[in-house]
């Protein structure tokens, strides 16, 4: 067991290290025969606030045959400290090196970590490339959204998961405990994990390119190794496995409340989203279950507040009389409900006054951009009168300040969509003094972040704006947004252009990688930690232009390097669904009933369920 204790006294926040939090499990490692670490690349609160690791963590150390630790990634101080004592990246529940666990399991979030994954496995003492590594050491695997575009990591991870990890998790922990554990040798295992649906083996698989830099094909090397990996996708979601007894944290968090999922996925289909592609279809659990999950984790945490999480919770069927229930069910126990930024044509009266009725937390709406015409384009599919009915009735209802959410760079963006950012923020401040909300209080704050093209997406073959363009739309909204009562807020573009290059990234992206990790290139999410000069010399060492993977125009002929890659959404679709934005055509909800073609549905033999039950969708000769 690593001893701290020399160590923590110089860092801040020594409360990260420890572990020893209220619903820790430490299991006996001797009486185990399955040992796993979930390593977060980032550090403590943020990994903290992440209902997947929750949930994980519940599924696995809910076998009596395995364990689940955690590690999360070092802040700089804590990682000087390290490496001059010679000590390696270990878990908080033993304290042990991560590198003696069987499994070691990433989340790949954001693509800002990436640097995070190599340097954790370095602080580890495991080999950076899955090639240098022996068969005596762990198996490193990866799963999240960012593994819908594994590429840019190919050389690093042993295997990626694609989809939702509560059921794929259980095949992979029965096959490595079937194989014999590490006796059985690294090239046996992921032999036999390959036939696994939703398991990506990236060493089986060949990339060649053409000589104009594009991709020339991606295959199987051998014919018993899947063309197209699959996501998994859990069914029967109101049984799904769910944490009611969850880690508190024993610091504040990003997200420092109980988390309920009430539902996952959604219908909007909203064209930049890869969120609301790769966790299709949408699912929902019944109030019942619901409202006992609620009871327990109030029990089982002691939390204040329980916030309704899913992509869009506005969207749940049933949630006027969830929030409504759940209020009454902790009347005078102190306890709150929340959503998350909510839908501007999904917001009532009834809704906004129910969430205030134990204490009042912020509003976020987002419009994603400043006129109908790019609303359309993109299909987020509200107008600015649902707008301004919401804030009306927000501002009415006793909220002072509402925070507004959009996007600059969207495709076909012009200069009069950027306009209509800083008119509708004027529109907003304006009706908040209507309202008569004290001018000291009255505060509209501004978020405009920049596109980046996502796999997956009806948007993966157009291009980000160019550095310069991005910069200068942030100074014409700083400018037009220079009002008392308006704040703005935006994100460096340089950090967007990375996320963009390493987001449509290929294989010899891991050449970069590796050299920034050298560089020093390390949470790089964190303003106070990027160093853009350091990415530009990674870069320059290895003979690859960022530009050529942020700016690159694909064609529909184009081989993508996410091909291989399935979501369940057909490309077919999404080259429908590009062609309708650039028209400016809308497409609707399927929940209003008309099924628009994604195929998912039937690909993956799965129904989407609202309720807690299953809905009849359409099959495949009834897509229009």
């Amino acid at each position: 067991m690593i001893n701290l204790e020399k160590i923590l006294p110089r860092v801040q926040k020594p409360a990260r290290y420890v572990g020893g939090e209220w619903n820790m499990v430490r299991k006996d490692w001797d009486k185990t025969p399955v040992k796993m670490a979930f390593a977060f690349p980032d550090v403590y609160e943020v990994g903290m606030s992440h209902l997947g690791l929750q949930i994980l963590y519940h599924v696995v150390n809910s076998r009596p045959d395995t364990l689940m630790e955690r590690a999360f990634a070092p802040w700089v101080d804590m990682e000087a400290e390290m490496r001059k004592a010679g000590l390696p990246l270990f878990t908080l529940e033993s304290r042990r090196p991560v590198k003696d666990f069987d499994l070691i399991g990433f989340t790949l979030q954001y693509e800002m970590s990436f640097s995070n994954v190599l340097n954790m496995l370095d602080l580890a003492g495991i080999p950076l490339r899955a090639a240098d590594r022996g068969n005596g050491g762990p198996l490193i695997c990866a799963g999240g959204p960012c593994a819908f575009n594994p590429e840019p990591l190919a050389d690093f991870i042993d295997f990626f998961v694609l989809g939702e990890g509560e059921e794929v998790l259980h095949d992979l922990l029965d096959l490595y405990r079937d194989c014999g554990g590490r006796t059985a040798g690294r090239a046996e295992f992921l032999r036999r994990a390959v036939r696994i649906p939703g398991i990506y083996v990236p060493s089986f698989y060949r990339v060649t390119y053409r000589e104009d830099g594009g991709i020339g094909s991606i295959h199987p090397l051998t014919a018993d190794v899947p063309e197209l990996v699959t996501k998994r996708v859990v069914r029967g979601f109101d049984r799904a496995p769910f944490p009611t007894r969850p880690l508190v944290p024993s610091l504040g968090v990003v997200h420092d409340r109980a988390m309920l999922e009430v539902q996952r996925g959604c219908t909007r289909g909203c064209r930049f989203c890869q969120a609301g592609v790769i966790y299709r279809p949408v699912r929902e659990k019944s109030p019942a279950t619901l409202r006992a999950q609620a009871a327990d984790l109030v029990r089982q945490t002691g939390f204040d507040e329980i916030s309704l999480v899913s992509l869009s919770t506005a969207d749940y069927s049933r949630v006027d009389e969830l929030v409504h229930t759940l209020l009454d069910q902790f009347a005078g126990l102190g306890v709150s409900v929340s959503l998350p930024s909510l839908r501007v044509d999904a917001f009532s009266v009834a809704l906004a006054r129910e969430i205030q009725r134990v204490r009042r937390s912020s509003l976020t709406f987002a419009p994603e951009a400043g006129t109908q015409r790019l609303r359309d384009v993109i299909n987020k599919g509200v107008t600015e009168e649902d707008l301004m009915a919401a804030v009306s009735t927000a501002f009415g209802a006793g909220w002072p300040a509402i925070k507004l959410y959009f996007m600059i760079g969207l495709p076909t963006e012009t200069d009069d969509d950027l306009a209509g950012i800083a008119r509708l923020a004027r529109r907003v401040l304006a009706e908040g003094r209507c309202q008569k909300v004290p001018r000291g209080r009255l505060k509209v704050t501004v978020s405009a972040s920049s596109f980046v093209p996502k796999p997956h997406t009806a948007f993966q073959w157009e291009p980000q704006d160019r550095l310069a363009e991005l910069r200068g739309k942030q100074a014409y909204l700083r400018d037009a947004l220079k009002e008392k009562g308006l704040v703005f807020h935006w994100h460096e573009p340089e950090v967007s252009f990375l996320e963009a290059a390493l987001s449509r990234g290929d294989r010899r992206l891991g050449m970069v990688l590796e050299e920034a990790q050298r560089l020093g290139c390390r949470f790089d999410g964190w303003s106070e930690c990027f160093s853009f000069d350091r990415w530009r010399e990674a870069f320059r060492r290895t003979g690859l232009e960022p530009a050529r993977y942020a700016y690159r125009r694909y064609n529909y002929d184009d081989i993508l390097p996410w091909d291989h890659i399935g979501a369940g959404v057909s490309k077919a679709y999404l080259i429908k669904e590009h062609r309708r934005a650039m028209s400016g055509r809308p497409t609707p909800d399927c929940r209003a009933g008309k099924c628009p073609g994604c195929g998912l549905c039937p690909t993956l033999e799965i129904k989407p369920e609202i309720d807690g039950r299953e809905i009849n969708a359409p099959l495949p000769d009834q897509v229009q």
